[in-house]
């Protein structure tokens, strides 16, 4: 492979100190794996806007553009008001990327914390495949009357026929390399006998909204056909959201809009053992444009500069970044470490439940690659 160009923008709060530690697990792997790689910054964030009232200058997106993928640490910051930097950061970056899947796995590793009583490791481990161009986001809509007693705010969804349908044929691609791995996962004995190997799982509000998830579950169905070895199957999204904790096992991969991916990812992240392990990928599967990936415990400005951060998350957000480039092995050995670390049971920062610093935990992480 030709040399891999990595931009990394560490963000805002505790992003500079978890990226830290995810590029020192990066650089140990790529020396014992080979992987020839140049890391590119990226002074874009919260403090840059408010120094110079730029948030995302043309000339730095067209430098983005030229990486094969970005790190990002994390976008938020105190001094900023809420949307600024996520809309013109987050948002113009997934969407002038074509970043159109958003990849979330729920996986609970053994010695993390769960908060659901009697449900362990082999209970909890699906992806979540988020589409992540579309719906709400779009920022279409407006107000009318502003600030007047007959104010009206509309945002409105939107859905297109060929946004859906690849989301969507991605997590039916998704399962099948799940099945790849000989792991037929919550299958029944009687799923497994009518030749299913995993399950797909649209997560919507056909019930209510009659027009977009209309086209999603119509989408759905068509694309299922497709794959007569995944098991399709229908959720409401508040039902889903009961099943993800009274029967997280039931899940394989879970297939869903935007707005609702949002939602749902966040108590998978719970179930998983917290913000602090939850890693994710914004994929332009097409590799026309860099992808980038992400922990999604966001900047922690009540932290931020205490040391404390869990940088785990952003550590398996590498491992993401390994597998995108066509690096698995390399990615599973860096999932390997963090299961390792966690087993041990110490280091932990206090997220959960220790009192070590962000430091010596990517140390550990770091031991564990050997």
């Amino acid at each position: 492979m030709s040399l891999l160009k990595i931009g990394v923008i560490p963000g805002d709060g505790v992003g500079p100190e978890v990226t830290e530690v995810g590029l020192a697990v990066l650089e140990k792997v790529a020396k014992r794996d080979g992987l020839a790689y140049e890391l590119i910054p990226f002074d874009i964030g919260g403090e840059r806007y408010i120094k110079t009232g730029d948030v995302l200058p043309q000339s730095e997106q067209d430098r983005l553009r030229a990486c094969d993928v970005i790190l990002l640490g994390a976008v938020g910051h105190p001094g900023v008001a809420p949307g600024v930097l996520e809309k013109g950061i987050l948002l113009k970056l997934r969407f002038d990327f074509h970043q159109y899947i958003n990849l979330r796995p729920v996986r609970l590793f053994p010695g993390a914390p769960c908060p659901i009583t009697g449900k362990g490791p082999d209970d909890i481990d699906m992806v979540v495949v988020r589409e992540n161009n579309e719906d709400l986001y779009v920022g279409a809509g407006g107000f009318t009357y502003k600030g007047t007693s007959e104010e009206v705010a509309i945002q409105t969804s939107m859905n297109t026929r060929a946004g859906v349908e690849r989301c969507i044929r991605y997590a039916f691609e998704a399962a099948r390399k799940r099945a790849e791995r000989g792991d037929f996962g919550s299958l029944s004995a009687a799923d497994k006998a009518k030749g299913y190997k995993r399950q797909v799982t649209l997560v919507a509000k056909t019930n209510v909204l009659t027009f977009a998830h209309d086209l999603w579950m119509r989408a759905f169905n068509e694309v299922a056909a497709e794959y007569p070895d995944v098991k399709p199957a229908y959720m409401h999204v508040d039902a889903c959201c009961m099943r993800m904790v009274t029967n997280p096992e039931w899940f394989d991969v879970i297939v869903t809009t935007n707005m609702f991916g949002d939602i749902i990812t966040d108590l998978g992240a719970v179930l998983q053992g917290g913000m602090g392990l939850a890693a994710s990928g914004n994929l332009n599967p097409d590799k026309t444009a860099p992808s980038m990936f992400e922990p999604v415990h966001g900047s922690a400005p009540d932290i931020a500069g205490k040391g404390i951060a869990n940088p785990l998350a952003a550590i398996l957000s590498v491992a993401m970044m390994l597998d995108h480039v066509g690096r698995s092995e390399s990615g599973d050995s860096v999932r390997k470490a963090v299961a390792a670390v966690l087993a041990a049971g110490s280091p932990r920062t206090p997220d959960l439940g220790g009192k070590s610093s962000t430091a010596e935990v990517g140390k550990a992480a770091l031991a564990a690659l050997d």
